[in-house]
């Protein structure tokens, strides 16, 4: 009896293969879950410095969006025979100015499309990213608000306070919504190959400086915006926006025509830097020394999604 009730209790425990799978499973779940966590950049969470930096982001966007509007408001109400002339030269001295200040203290990003890019490229993790753009919409919003509560109505109407504008606003007919997602992929495009590429380069800007870095990025801003406004001779296109957060505080304070063509002004840049992306993977290695951070995006997925090579973790080793 003894010997059957034995066995029937040894019938009814789990043999040790069975633990040893249980153990190994809940193992390779933490390990997944931990590697996910580090892809991500989930530890800046609790860290005080990105904190700062996000509201130096937020500070630093807002303080951009109330003084470019009013300064590209100034040109364009001015009495000059053509003042598209000038808008390209107030952007380029605006952007140059907060680029000197906030690329030592946060990376100078002030835009959702310098953000996503340095995410994709891995300069900057997917969670300091997501705060980093919170921060420029917040930031984009408050400007806007300090903004409206200080500009004439009547200019604010007829400027659209300073929104992102493509179909003009009765008596101008401005551009189709496809045009304007072609420029904005096209320009964006544009200020990634010429500003973010020597940026990124570790060699290049470190022989440049800050202050030459600076230029050429703020240089290829004014460029793009140059073209935009000069290429279509539509009074009702404000020009190519470049900036998702700079669109959206207008669209939520002024709504109708702004909120309702918003879209373009996030899909071109995003397309942008994706296209720009796969870009640079082809890009020569003999004569650009990359900034290429240990969270790349193809570096941390093609490992995790089994695509090819060893699995590795964000440290190096396999």
């Amino acid at each position: 009896m003894d010997s059957v009730i034995s066995r029937e209790f040894d019938h009814n425990l789990p043999s040790l293969d069975e633990n040893y799978d249980a153990t190994t499973n809940h193992k390779e779940r933490q390990s997944w879950k931990s590697l996910l966590f580090d892809c991500i950049g989930a530890h800046e969470f609790s860290s005080p410095e990105m904190w700062k930096a996000a509201l130096t982001e937020l500070v630093a966007t807002a303080s951009l969006m109330f003084t470019l509007t009013t300064s590209i408001v100034a040109c364009l109400d001015s009495h000059e025979t053509d003042p598209k002339l000038l808008v390209p030269f107030a952007v380029f001295v605006i952007a140059f100015l907060f680029l000197m200040v906030t690329v030592p203290l946060s990376g100078g990003h002030m835009s959702p499309v310098f953000t996503f890019i340095a995410a994709l490229q891995g300069i900057i993790s997917m969670a300091r990213a997501s705060i980093y753009i919170l921060a420029q919409c917040l930031g984009s919003i408050t400007g806007f608000l300090i903004l409206n509560s200080v500009m004439n109505h009547d200019v604010a109407k007829t400027y659209s306070l300073g929104g992102c504008t493509i179909d003009g606003n009765g008596s101008t007919s401005g551009i189709s919504p496809g045009n304007a997602l072609i420029l904005e992929f096209c320009c964006t495009f544009v200020v990634l190959f010429v500003g973010v590429t020597i940026a990124f380069d570790k060699r290049r800007s470190k022989e440049l400086g800050l202050p030459m870095v600076c230029a050429v990025v703020a240089g290829a801003m004014a460029l793009a915006v140059f073209v935009s406004i000069s290429v279509t001779g539509k009074a009702g296109y404000a020009g190519v926006g470049l900036n998702p957060a700079r669109c959206l505080g207008p669209a939520l304070l002024r709504g109708g025509h702004l909120w309702d063509v918003h879209w373009v002004f996030w899909i071109g840049p995003c397309f942008a830097c994706i296209i720009y992306y796969g870009f640079t993977k082809g890009l020569p290695k003999e004569g650009l020394v990359w900034e290429d951070g240990e969270r790349d995006f193809v570096n941390m997925a093609a490992p995790a999604l089994c695509c090819w090579g060893p699995r590795t973790q964000l440290n190096g080793k396999v």
